[in-house]
């Protein structure tokens, strides 16, 4: 099939690279470039960073409201547009161009989590099990109906393990939606509105952990944390970011962090333990302002005369 492809982050390249390899691709379009972490410079995304080293013409047009733009689009004659986390809504001039209609392949178990932020939703909420739905796109948020669902448990992923999991599953769910609807054979089940949910994008300080939080919370915050979304805290007075943790439950280490006070730092047994509402977690590898990620023991041996009961930490205010 004739495919246009639009996407944006890391997420949507791995999809892209899978789709080239079976379909042509006959134009890739993206978000314009934009300064991403930090600095002014401006970087490509992801996705035009893939389709340039594929040899995939781009485009990264501001709008595709635009009449020129609509005209452009239509003259690439797509049987079918896949859109992957693009970041632009598509009005209807442009979702009726393909004679095969519009795919999307949204991180989510449809209908829970439409909208920005399905994946870090889903870890924040608890959620057993996060996917990927194949939607044929309309005009509402996320409300089509899909024709292929892939399921994975949570666990205890973290939100990057997530991404690129939901990823591979979501290039080869959208590898079958093809085939099914160039053969007119995809089933379309309808979204139980009833039981829509939404994710809106994340806050900016909506993962850095609290001394009030519960072990359970705090421990979703830094596995749905990113670089663009840090969980970060003040920990023995330095600021650092959390970047895997876990609830202390079994019982050695629960002997190890007996007695331990909501916001106590704990050092013992080369392990780093903190206190939190209703116990403790075990912090694994934490990154410190300025320097690179580190395992919790390096951290400690970093802090002189660290000891049992020694330090606090406490919310970060940005």
């Amino acid at each position: 099939m004739r495919v246009v492809f639009m996407g944006t982050p890391a997420f949507a390249a791995d999809i892209l690279v899978e789709l080239a390899q079976q379909h042509e691709v006959v134009a890739v379009y993206t978000r314009p470039d934009a300064v991403r972490g930090r600095g002014a410079k401006r970087e490509a995304s992801p996705v035009k960073a893939v389709a340039e080293k594929l040899g995939l013409e781009v485009y990264a047009p501001q709008s595709l409201r635009d009449e020129q733009e609509q005209q452009t689009l239509k003259s690439l004659a797509p049987d079918v547009i896949c859109v992957a986390a693009y970041g632009m809504i598509l009005p209807k001039s442009v979702l009726d161009i393909p004679p095969y209609g519009c795919l999307n392949v949204h991180a989510s178990l449809l209908p829970r989590w439409r909208g920005a932020a399905p994946i870090e939703r889903a870890i924040l909420a608890g959620d057993a099990q996060a996917g990927v739905c194949i939607m044929r796109m309309e005009e509402g948020l996320d409300t089509g109906a899909y024709c292929v669902r892939r399921a994975t448990d949570i666990a205890d992923k973290s939100a990057k393990e997530l991404f690129d999991e939901l990823a591979n599953l979501g290039a080869r769910a959208l590898l079958t939606g093809l085939s099914l609807v160039e053969q007119n054979g995809a089933e379309w089940v309808e979204q139980d509105e009833s039981q829509a949910t939404y994710a809106d994008k994340l806050g900016k300080c909506e993962l850095f952990p609290s001394v009030s939080d519960t072990a359970e919370v705090f421990v979703r915050k830094v596995c749905a944390s990113s670089d663009a979304h840090p969980s970060r805290c003040v920990l023995a007075e330095r600021t650092v970011s959390l970047m895997s943790a876990a609830v202390v439950s079994d019982g050695p280490s629960r002997e190890l962090c007996a007695g331990i006070a909501s916001g106590e730092v704990r050092f013992v047994a080369k392990r780093l333990f903190l206190g939190v509402a209703d116990g403790a977690v075990e912090v694994f590898a934490l990154k410190p302002d300025g320097k690179k990620e580190m395992d919790a023991r390096s951290f400690a041996a970093g802090i002189q005369g660290i000891k049992r009961g020694g330090y606090t930490w406490r919310a970060f205010n940005d």
